[in-house]
């Protein structure tokens, strides 16, 4: 089936799906245009808010509601620009946003923001999560109430900095067949403010056991993702450079998780970014690619598409038209 352009109202990408209440609510990160040259770094998006928006419906003809700005970057006191990717997750009647921006150093960290309702308006902390940093965080709640972060980038989202979640002197990117740089993952506290443990790495597996090298076209870059089908943890990524959406499947939130294949072929643009959700009985990808409404070509747009699994409940790959 061809993908459906979410909004194209508007540049928006990096988009979180989550069912509450009955609806989608699609948690993007958002694309403004800031005037500077095409960098690695993301200068050249100025992405200063988030909105939120929601669908009543089939996604792939609904209408796709705007509920506005939910969270400004002037009103994070400890950020100053580049308001990455985020991710929503309830705890008791109350709504929390993780969201990764740029301190007034430059350097990415986590932070956490609360409402009342889905659509916000979302009030944020005024430092951020302690022990965070990178970007593209996917916070899921497991079937007993646990609520994990998953994080982290490579290149402009500075996951090359740290090892052993300590900032290193100069970064490093590993090369070849030593391990890639991992995702990582930690517990949230209880009140959903703080982690409750070090971060701790990803580990992908190939089907022998051996972990991916970091020269492998399937290794982890960015745009953690997880969710659960059937009883099994599927963590799904963007590779970055080699331009396709991938997953690895385990059986605790933790992993070790064991590459299955590819989710999404290269779309047009850079990359993509991804999330997956089921809503009514359906499971659905939503992501974006640079095929924006009027010509400007680096902008992004938010598509969705629905997403099947074989009966062995492999992902079948799809492709977006």
């Amino acid at each position: 089936m061809k993908a459906r352009y979410l909004f194209p109202k508007d540049y928006m990408a990096d988009p979180s799906a989550n069912v509450f209440n009955g609806k989608l609510y699609i948690y993007p990160s958002h694309d403004w245009d800031s005037g500077e040259c095409f960098d690695d770094d993301g200068g050249h998006f100025q992405m200063k808010d988030y909105h939120v928006l929601s669908i009543e419906g089939d996604p792939m003809s609904a209408p796709v509601i705007d509920h506005g700005v939910m969270l400004d970057v002037k009103n994070v006191a400890w950020a100053e620009k580049q308001m990455w990717d985020n991710d929503v997750v309830e705890k008791d009647g109350k709504y929390y946003l993780v969201f990764s921006a740029k301190d007034y150093n430059g350097v990415f960290h986590l932070g956490v923001a609360v409402a009342d309702k889905p659509e916000g308006p979302f009030v944020a902390n005024p430092d951020p999560i302690r022990g965070s940093y990178s970007i593209d965080p996917c916070v899921f709640k497991d079937d007993d109430g646990k609520i994990y972060c998953y994080f982290g980038g490579i290149w402009g989202g500075q996951l090359q900095w740290y090892k052993d979640n300590r900032m290193l002197k100069s970064e490093y990117l590993p090369e070849g067949k030593e391990d890639p740089l991992p995702s990582r993952v930690a517990r949230m506290t209880d009140d959903v403010q703080q982690f409750a443990e070090a971060p701790r790495p990803i580990v992908i597996l190939d089907e022998t056991g051996n972990k991916l090298p970091a020269d492998s076209p399937h290794r982890f870059f960015e745009a953690s993702w997880m969710h659960k089908y059937k009883g099994r943890y599927y963590f799904s990524y963007s590779t970055g450079d080699s331009h396709l959406l991938c997953y690895a499947v385990g059986d605790n939130p933790y992993g070790p998780f064991t590459f299955k294949g590819v989710i999404l072929e290269p779309v047009v643009g850079w990359t993509t970014h991804h999330s997956i959700a089921e809503y009514k009985g359906q499971w659905y990808l939503f992501h974006h690619d640079c095929v924006p409404s009027n010509g400007t070509t680096w902008l992004r747009s938010l598509k969705v598409m629905p997403l099947m699994y074989d009966e062995e409940g492999n992902i079948i790959t799809m492709k977006s038209e």
